[in-house]
């Protein structure tokens, strides 16, 4: 009995811990840091600055290919950071849009000092089309104007990706 009792506490308060550390998450916003040249976030990163590819290459890739690209490094301007946690960033295209990134299972986040850096992403990419709902709930984790958020009014064709890891380069 006394075994069982032992056990149903020792239960209780790794349940509890476990809550109490992803509640602390949750709250938590995005890590503290300045991004600085070699900064390196997720798992990192393996191809050099020189072997990742542009965004407009990634683009005629996918279309080219017409699925999912995995294992590609890419290298790009930070446009916008997740201001909540540094769950996402959108990165520069050559032609002024942007694409969305989102962390590979949500396992690491980056500060939003990133903004405005150049970094080499490496991960998988591919065509989606993002909802108005998604769309919106970006918007809202960037703080963007209410006018613009409510323009969001039809679903958006995108490149998306999901990063393993990040490494500023300049």
């Amino acid at each position: 009995m006394k075994f069982k009792a032992i056990l149903l506490a020792a239960a209780v308060s790794v349940s509890t811990l476990a809550f109490a550390q992803e509640t602390s998450q949750k709250k938590a916003g995005p890590p503290a840091g300045n991004a600085i040249v070699g900064d390196v976030y997720g798992a990192g990163v393996v191809s050099s600055e020189s072997k990742a590819i542009t965004v407009d290459k990634l683009s005629k890739k996918l279309k080219k290919d017409n699925k999912k690209v995995e294992g590609v490094a890419v290298k790009g301007k930070v446009t916008d950071v997740c201001e909540k946690k540094g769950c996402w960033l959108t990165i520069q295209t050559e032609d002024n849009s942007q694409f969305f990134v989102k962390m590979k299972d949500y396992a690491f986040f980056v500060p939003t000092a990133l903004k405005g850096k150049n970094v080499v992403l490496e991960g998988t990419a591919e065509r989606k089309v993002t909802s108005i709902d998604e769309q919106k709930h970006y918007a809202e984790d960037a703080k963007k104007p209410q006018a613009e958020i409510d323009a969001i009014t039809t679903p958006k064709e995108e490149i998306r990706f999901v990063a393993n890891g990040i490494k500023v380069v300049n």
